[in-house]
């Protein structure tokens, strides 16, 4: 079968493609995998019931039936929810968004494959740009999403040690360079996969670099605020013309609804709307109906502040002290947890590489993420890249006590 560039591109080996078929065959197969790889939220009771109710509530209601399953919304979103979202944003930020500002994605993946392709790749001119990455390690899903080659420009961290076994990654903007090639900067808060929440300061920068090079910075909110808020340390939420801030209803707790959520200027949201339309017609309406009296009622404020973040921070505590007790005085590392729902393991001198480490620690049946994955637009042999793990925590204790005991061991026996 011969197939396109296009063709080619989207059928090739990618991170992220490996990252979802580890976990549907491991689910598949039946086996006893400690799944402690992908981004899957946790099921948490409380939250669970609260959809349960809404769902019942829709399908008690011809209406809602067949607004929730039997109508095309409109390219931009299901319109209750688009003109609700707005106003929620307005009353807890003080932003002076209209539904004009906000459009619906089937998930966040399809909307960084759309916003990442309006502003990055050739222009008409015969110029090309490309997307900058201030911090890398980034998001796996975005390495792969460009049209073109040469599609991301990134830039490698400082390293802020903050005890023996505890770093956090800071942008080095001594480093940071945005010419011409850029068409636009784009950042995760908290960061998949390191947990990392980029500081009020930091923010502000790179927001006044984009006004300085007139282009966008897309923020990538899936973890962060204004939900499912987890974020374990203080970060204000911007908005302007030149941000466009990305949420999701995934981390809620519906990840399978694929909603994605996208918070931008007029021009911006007619333009993604004109490709949804191109693309899927709609999106679906399930997530945004699902969620749409919490965002009416800021119900969604106390779950998020009282249920859902206290839950990943009780995980994140009991996964580190276990780190702590596991992995005695080798040279490792864990960034600082700020957020989202993962540890990033840095092994510094690891004798082997990541992957490799993947690979034995997958034979004795736990998962974890390489991290060489998630440096897109770093071509160069850092060591690194090869040096770190990405793993979740949202399994409960004794799954991730179990697993990190199974990964101490595997290092430790490295490392003598």
């Amino acid at each position: 079968m011969k197939l396109s560039a296009f063709g080619e591109k989207f059928t090739s080996h990618s991170g992220i493609l490996s990252l979802m078929d580890d976990l549907g065959n491991a689910l598949a197969d039946g086996k006893d995998m400690i799944m402690m790889g992908g981004g899957n939220p946790a099921h948490i009771p409380e939250v669970e019931e609260v959809f349960r109710q809404r769902l019942r509530k829709i399908t008690e209601s011809q209406v809602e039936f067949t607004r929730l399953v039997g109508t095309y919304d409109p390219p931009q979103g299901e319109k209750d929810f688009v003109r609700e979202m707005a106003a929620f944003l307005n009353r807890q930020f003080g932003w002076k968004l209209t539904e004009r500002n906000v459009a619906l994605t089937n998930g966040s993946q399809a909307a960084f494959f759309m916003l990442f392709n309006m502003f990055a790749g050739n222009y008409g001119d015969g110029s090309h740009k490309r997307i900058q990455l201030p911090l890398a390690p980034e998001y796996i899903g975005y390495a792969d999403a460009g049209l073109s080659d040469n599609f991301f420009a990134a830039n490698k961290p400082e390293i802020d040690h903050l005890d023996q076994h505890t770093f956090k990654y800071r942008v080095d903007f001594q480093e940071l360079v945005i010419d011409k090639s850029i068409g636009a900067l784009c950042v995760s808060r908290p960061t998949n996969p390191t947990g990392n929440v980029l500081t009020d300061q930091e923010i502000e920068r790179l927001d006044s670099l984009a006004h300085q090079h007139d282009i966008p910075m897309i923020v990538d909110g899936a973890y962060g605020t204004p939900f499912p808020k987890l974020i374990f340390t203080e970060a204000t939420p911007r908005w302007n013309e030149h941000t466009i801030l990305c949420l999701s209803l995934s981390k809620l707790g519906l990840p399978a609804v694929r909603t994605g959520i996208v918070i931008a200027n007029e021009q911006v949201i007619r333009a993604l709307s004109g490709i949804n339309a191109i693309m899927n017609l709609a999106p679906n309406s399930t997530g945004s109906l699902l969620a749409l009296d919490m965002i009416r009622d800021d119900s969604i404020n106390p779950l998020c502040e009282n249920v859902i973040r206290p839950y990943y921070q009780e995980k994140a505590e009991f996964a580190v002290n276990c780190l702590r007790q596991k992995l005695g005085d080798i040279p490792w590392h864990v960034h600082k947890p700020e957020g989202a729902m993962f540890l990033w393991l840095w092994f510094e001198g690891l004798p082997i590489s990541s992957l490799e480490l993947y690979e034995r620690l997958k034979a004795r049946n736990v998962l974890v993420v390489s991290g060489h994955y998630f440096f897109p637009g770093i071509d160069d042999d850092w060591p690194h890249k090869h040096e770190c793990l990405r793993l979740t925590y949202t399994r409960d204790h004794q799954d991730v006590e179990k697993g990190l005991s199974i990964l101490a061991e595997e290092v430790l026996k490295l490392y003598r």
